[in-house]
């Protein structure tokens, strides 16, 4: 318990993730519309679409958890692994998601290693990648309302599986402000 007798949120207690098997394959549920009520969304308020996903083996756990919870939401995860056991460099695990992105197997993605930097270092090197290092619901949605964001980055050992669930299910929801940021974005291309 934290001071004032509430509970600590799930980023304090370090809880760990359920684990699947399996590296690179496609997890569909329903292949009809997205929609939950976390975070306000209305049911079938987004078209579903393919979320590529992928992880350094430190980010293995983590990584499992939000195939499974994109699956609950209705989406495709085209998880690009690393599996249970397998080392991986952040490097190419970050290539095979821009990879993916590039060559339009999907359109947003998903990267987690240990702590989220070298990944977010590896991604942002791609053209045409904008991948975001989040830690909180707040830095998911402005990364997608203000720099339209096409990666999300999550780091395993720094937040716990439901504030990752969220930062998910905010950054997957929020759409480009556009207006004043596009210009700015623009130069990124």
């Amino acid at each position: 318990m934290a001071p004032g007798g509430s509970e600590r949120p799930d980023s304090a207690r370090g809880k760990g993730c359920g684990l699947l098997g399996g590296v690179a394959r496609h997890v569909v549920s329903d292949p009809g519309l997205f929609g939950n009520e976390r975070n306000g969304m209305v049911a079938g308020s987004m078209q579903a679409e393919p979320i590529v996903i992928a992880s350094d083996h430190a980010g293995v756990d983590l990584k499992s958890a939000l195939v499974a919870e994109l699956e609950r939401l209705g989406l495709a995860a085209l998880d690009l692994g690393t599996g249970p056991a397998q080392p991986a460099d952040y490097p190419d695990v970050a290539d095979r998601v821009a990879a993916a992105i590039a060559a339009g197997r999907a359109r947003r993605g998903v990267l987690i290693c240990g702590t989220g930097i070298g990944v977010s270092i590896a991604a942002n090197r791609h053209r045409n990648i904008r991948a975001a290092l989040c830690h909180d619901v707040s830095s998911s949605r402005l990364c997608r309302e203000h720099n339209d964001a096409n990666v999300l980055v999550l780091g395993a050992r720094m937040i716990g599986t439901e504030v990752a669930k969220d930062c998910l299910a905010t950054f997957l929801s929020t759409p480009f402000a556009g207006g004043r940021h596009a210009p700015r974005v623009a130069k990124l291309a």
